[in-house]
């Protein structure tokens, strides 16, 4: 209703105007209109701090989920799921389902745990060497950026060899939760703090998760073709987010 989006000096001037026009049509309800007008007046501010508190509770909402939105994404393209996907339905093509499903959580929880290690004990880690965020963001720019570049031209997929361990190394780590991942959370802590990290990690845990669950399915819908010119993209947006890495970390040498 469009009265509902009125300031308070708007209500007031509305009902002001309210109360001339009665006067001049029906003078001989001067008191009936002076009983109603201050309700008329209470309803229109409270309408009105109505509105400035559903605006400001949509605002502070957004305000908190922001860090999570923005690092989000970075992690997810790091992590890169749908790009890892054609590499896992190669190696593990033979296998029983159970043994593809021990494969997944292995994976999975072995990233879980290596990622939310370094991101909790990495900045100690740094203090220990004297290494700085800006030293790391520059270091694990470049490194994605060679990761991304490689990931863009390479012709053929790595094979590894199917061992009892294989969801951990080299499922789990390094190819889920590899430099990438590692050097993105990293630099996402020094800028946006460690709960919307974590919760962003989780997120895109789960997702993979639910991807490689899904392996058979997915497959089937997109085919490889379509799971590999994905992982091109990512790569891409990869190289981005490397580039700007490094970008960041020398303006913030340069003015420190």
């Amino acid at each position: 209703m469009p009265f509902r989006s009125f300031s308070l000096p708007s209500a007031l001037l509305t009902t002001r105007v309210f109360r001339s026009i009665i006067k001049i049509l029906w003078p001989s309800c001067d008191n009936i209109h002076e009983q109603l007008s201050p309700d008329a007046e209470k309803s229109f501010m409270n309408l009105d701090m109505q509105d400035n508190i559903g605006y400001t509770f949509h605002g502070d909402t957004m305000e908190t989920l922001k860090p999570f939105l923005i690092t989000l994404i970075p992690l997810m393209v790091a992590l890169d799921a749908p790009g890892t996907l054609p590499i896992y339905v190669a190696m593990t093509e033979g296998l029983e389902k159970h043994e593809r499903r021990q494969i997944v959580r292995q994976s999975i929880l072995t990233a879980f745990l290596i990622t939310i290690a370094f991101t909790l004990l990495g900045r100690a880690v740094f203090k220990a060497l004297t290494i700085t965020v800006e030293d790391f963001m520059i270091a694990g720019g470049i490194v994605l950026l060679i990761i991304a570049v490689l990931d863009i031209v390479r012709a053929g997929e790595k094979k590894y060899p199917i061992s009892p361990t294989f969801g951990v190394v080299p499922f789990g780590t390094p190819l889920i939760a590899g430099p990438a991942t590692l050097a993105t959370t990293l630099v996402l802590v020094g800028s946006y703090g460690y709960v919307p990290v974590i919760l962003s990690l989780v997120v895109n845990i789960l997702f993979a998760w639910l991807i490689f669950a899904q392996a058979d399915r997915i497959i089937k819908l997109i085919g490889v073709n379509g799971s590999r010119a994905f992982a091109k993209v990512a790569a891409l947006l990869l190289a981005a987010i490397a580039v700007k890495l490094i970008r960041s970390g020398i303006v913030k040498l340069i003015e420190g």
